[in-house]
């Protein structure tokens, strides 16, 4: 049913898209295409796995904040998404930095730098898909409404959120490799 609903949709969006005045979509989409094909394959698997934990983490550190409540009231709700938008961003860049330097860029990381390459392609899907549904779920519903049904549907409904925040970490479980894959420690469960 559900993949019904976006064929549907991403065919009436087609047909009905007028090309000499983009939108918002149109923006969308492309950033989502673009970013994960180019972005995925200059970063690799390794990266982009500690960019998904960054995402995850900033995630739920804004989630989670009690100060954003205080400054949704000094802001103003109209304008408070703009703040809660580039504090996440800012949360990610830091954690990614800090975690890239970290151990934990030598547990992911395999021997193989840059992964399979259809690995780094889902990934790199993954990590954009998820990055665009969490950027839009700090948008007022009343800005949701002007977006397309298309985007809406693959970005914004409680379902494919739920999907975009899951698919990574059930690729990341899926997925054998890297230092953790391929050690074997004495006490293994």
């Amino acid at each position: 049913m559900f993949f019904s609903t976006v064929v549907a949709d991403t065919g009436s969006w087609v047909a009905n898209f007028n090309w000499s005045e983009p939108t918002w979509d149109l923006f969308i989409i492309l950033f989502f295409v673009i970013a994960a094909l180019l972005y995925g394959m200059s970063l690799g698997r390794d990266r982009i796995i500690v960019i998904l934990i960054s995402i995850y983490m900033a995630m739920a550190v804004i989630n989670t904040a009690p100060f954003l409540g205080d400054a949704s009231a000094e802001i103003g709700v109209n304008q408070f998404f703009v703040f809660k938008i580039t504090a996440f961003v800012a949360v990610f860049v830091a954690l990614f930095f800090m975690l890239s330097r970290s151990a934990l860029i030598s547990t992911v990381a395999s021997s193989d730098e840059r992964g399979k390459w259809w690995q780094v392609i889902v990934f790199s899907i993954l990590h954009v898909g998820l990055l665009i549904s969490i950027t839009l779920s700090f948008l007022p519903e009343s800005a949701l409404e002007d977006l397309a049904p298309l985007t809406k549907s693959l970005f914004t409904t409680d379902i494919t959120r739920f999907i975009w925040v899951l698919a990574p970490i059930v690729l990341m479980v899926m997925i054998k490799g890297g230092a953790a894959g391929k050690k074997r420690y004495k006490y293994d469960i």
